[in-house]
């Protein structure tokens, strides 16, 4: 097996994952950011998708709070709401929500460029998620695909555009 064009394969795929995410921020009107159609509001939807994203780039639970990123941005974060099972309550700036995504880029090539067939094949590091690696990326990447949809509907609903595909990063 040729490790290096599996991880670059699912280093392409989540950032194109990503860029979808992008869109809909990026075409989501002022007015619509913090408001919710009978869901969460759109900013809620922005951050909980990212904030899983980097919670399953982790290599386990213990270090995700830590990170310097989380350790500059203590105000972003706030109580780590999402940790719980409870329904949010914070909404976010669409800036920190754009550097976070940015963040979730670099992250996701850095995480996945350190993997070898050992660590992909191995435990994902989760007790709640009793699968591979390779699978919990897999995972990821489906998840921000749902929301990215989610997002890009209402979007779409509201303005009449349609986002654009994007195929690979």
């Amino acid at each position: 097996m040729n490790t290096a064009k599996l991880c670059d394969a699912l280093v392409s795929q989540m950032k194109a994952a990503l860029a979808t995410l992008q869109q809909c921020i990026d075409t989501c009107p002022d007015a619509e950011w913090h408001q919710a159609h009978g869901d969460y509001p759109f900013s809620q939807v922005v951050f909980h998708t990212l904030f899983f994203t980097d919670y399953y780039l982790e290599r386990d639970e213990a270090s995700f709070t830590t990170q310097e990123f989380h350790r500059e941005h203590p105000a972003f974060f706030k109580d780590y709401e999402e940790l719980e099972w409870k329904e949010p309550v914070n909404v976010y700036d669409r800036g920190d929500c754009e550097r976070y995504l940015a963040f979730c880029v670099d992250k996701c090539a850095a995480t996945i460029a350190g993997d070898d067939e050992q660590s992909l094949f191995g435990p994902s590091g989760f007790e709640s998620k009793s699968f591979s690696r390779v699978e919990l990326y897999s995972y990821v990447i489906r998840h921000i695909q749902h929301h990215a949809a989610q997002l890009g509907l209402r979007v779409q609903l509201l303005t009449g555009k349609e986002l654009t595909w994007i195929s690979r990063d």
